[in-house]
C-alpha cells in the first residue's frame, strides 16, 4: 500500500510526524510477525526541495508531485501554510488527482480546509483545530464541521482535529485497514498511552 504524505512549507510538524510514526510502526509490527507485506510510506511536495515546517524543521521530501508514485492513501497536514496552500493550484489539482483512486483520503488540523478547497472534503462532514473551526465554517465548503471528535470518517474521507489528533487518526485507520489486532500491536509498539501532567481545558 502507498501512503502519501503531503508536506508544504508551514505544515505544522506533529500534523504529520504523528501519524509518519503510526503508519512506519505498522511495517515493523508486520517484520515482526514474520510477514512479507509492507507499506511505502513517503513525503510528497510541489517540489524536492527543502520544505520549513511551522516551527522551523526542515524536512526533504521523498517526491515532487510529478515523481510520486499513485497513493492508496494521502494524508494532508495543517499549520499556517495551509492557508496558502488552499490556493495554490499545483497542489489543489494533485491532492484532487490523487484523490480519485485513493482508498482513503485524510487530513490532519486545518488540512481539511485544503481538502475541501481541492473538492474531496466539499459537503462532508468534516474537523479541525478547535481554534480553526470558526474559519472552516466560514469558507462554507463542508457539509459540517463537527467539533468535540477527535476524528470524523465521511465515507473515504476522515479529517482530524488538531495535531496530536492525527496520532489518533492513524490508529483508527491502520485499524481500517488491518484490523484491531495489528492497530494494538502499533500502539503498544509505540508505546502510546497519552498521560499529559496537565489536562487538556475544552
Amino acid at each position: 500500500m502507498n501512503i502519501a504524505i503531503l508536506i508544504f512549507d508551514g505544515a505544522e510538524e506533529l500534523d504529520f510526524a504523528g501519524p509518519w510514526e503510526v503508519f512506519t510502526m505498522v511495517n515493523t509490527v508486520l517484520r515482526m510477525r514474520k510477514s512479507e507485506q509492507r507499506d511505502h510510506v513517503y513525503l510528497v511536495a510541489e517540489k524536492t526541495d527543502a520544505v520549513v515546517c511551522a516551527k522551523g524543521m526542515r524536512v526533504v521530501p521523498d517526491y515532487s508531485y510529478e515523481t510520486c508514485p499513485k497513493a492508496d492513501v494521502i494524508l494532508v497536514p495543517g499549520g499556517q501554510g495551509t492557508r496558502n496552500q488552499m490556493t495554490h493550484a499545483p497542489t489543489l489539482a494533485w491532492i484532487a488527482e490523487q484523490a480519485n483512486h485513493c482508498t482513503w483520503v485524510t487530513s490532519v488540523c486545518t488540512g481539511s480546509m485544503v481538502l475541501a478547497a481541492a473538492g474531496p472534503a466539499r459537503g462532508k462532514r468534516i474537523t479541525t483545530h478547535w481554534m480553526a473551526v470558526d474559519e472552516v465554517r466560514k469558507h462554507g465548503h463542508a457539509r459540517e464541521v463537527v467539533t468535540g471528535q477527535r476524528w470524523v470518517a465521511d465515507g473515504n474521507i476522515v479529517t482530524s482535529a488538531g495535531v496530536s489528533a492525527g496520532i489518533d487518526m492513524a490508529l483508527w485507520l491502520v485499524g481500517q485497514i488491518y484490523g484491531a489486532d495489528i492497530a494494538a500491536s502499533v500502539v503498544k509498539a509505540m508505546e502510546y498511552d497519552p498521560a499529559p501532567p496537565y489536562p487538556f481545558q475544552s
